[in-house]
């Protein structure tokens, strides 16, 4: 018996060896898509087997992670609506209710999708424009689409098969800014904490974690003054298209796994006659 136990013991200390090595960052894109270059290798994948799970809680009391279980039941117990744009072919999904913690979002459609002449610019330079948006102003959320060109004083290279996801990410957010400022100026106003890249389709999309800071004041509290965002971006006919996803930095525990999901299914659709290429009629505004 005493061999058996040690027996035991020793395959589970070598199985939550592999285990605790996973990646501590949970925001990954959906399986079965390849990973494409990026500033930041892919972490392993681990295969776990039922016997290696009970063997290990007979043997160790120790708290590991294992991501399948838990994500599965998050995906489960989270209740998504899907929104289509034929105009800009695109399409997501966002949360709509979070039954376990009893949360209803109260979302608004803030700006209904539109083509990329008419949207609103995001810089004095109209370069990057959302083409639509919702917002839940009680919890103080955002999700927005926003299209522009890329930003090729950063991104070097035509052939978006050698950009990186960090090169994407600060061309995002070099135009990103309500301010008369430099692109440099406008990206120190952010923090990329992740960035990372996957082939889906046939199609790089780019994923980044960034924090937004903000001048703080005598009434906010300085847990207030960062925006914890997530986006994605894919480029079609020489312009990205971004999906951002933000809360305050003190509500991401809670709400960024759902934000997470929302940009991890941003996908772009195969065009219609709705379809407006950005290109289109840029002197058009209605």
């Amino acid at each position: 018996m005493a061999n058996a136990m040690l027996l035991l013991s020793q395959h589970s200390l070598s199985f939550l060896h592999n285990t605790t090595t996973l990646s501590k960052s949970n925001f990954r894109p959906p399986r079965n898509i390849i990973s494409c270059s990026s500033s930041k290798p892919s972490p392993p994948s681990y295969r776990t087997s039922r016997r290696d799970l009970i063997l290990l809680g007979l043997s160790s009391s120790l708290p590991i992670i294992l991501p399948s279980p838990a994500s599965h039941a998050e995906e489960e117990e989270m209740k998504m609506a899907s929104v289509v744009d034929e105009i800009n072919a695109y399409t997501y999904m966002y949360p709509l209710e979070l039954p376990s913690q009893n949360f209803v979002f109260k979302w608004v459609e803030s700006r209904k999708p539109e083509r990329y002449s008419s949207a609103a610019p995001l810089s004095p330079d109209a370069r990057l424009r959302i083409v639509s948006e919702r917002i839940d102003i009680i919890d103080n959320l955002v999700i927005s689409v926003a299209i522009g060109p890329p930003n090729f004083e950063i991104i070097k290279s035509k052939d978006k098969s050698s950009w990186t996801a960090k090169e994407v990410a600060d061309s995002v957010l070099s135009d990103k800014s309500a301010l008369r400022v430099t692109s440099s100026q406008r990206m120190a106003e952010s923090s990329v904490l992740d960035v990372h890249c996957s082939e889906i389709d046939g199609e790089p999309y780019w994923y980044y974690e960034y924090l937004v800071r903000r001048s703080p004041t005598k009434t906010v509290q300085a847990s207030n003054l960062y925006r914890h965002n997530v986006a994605s971006t894919v480029e079609r006919d020489g312009f990205l298209y971004t999906l951002n996803a933000s809360t305050l930095s003190k509500e991401w525990d809670k709400m960024g796994p759902a934000l997470e999901k929302t940009v991890a299914s941003f996908r772009l659709l195969p065009s219609t006659d709705n379809y407006v290429p950005p290109y289109k009629d840029p002197w058009r505004f209605w």
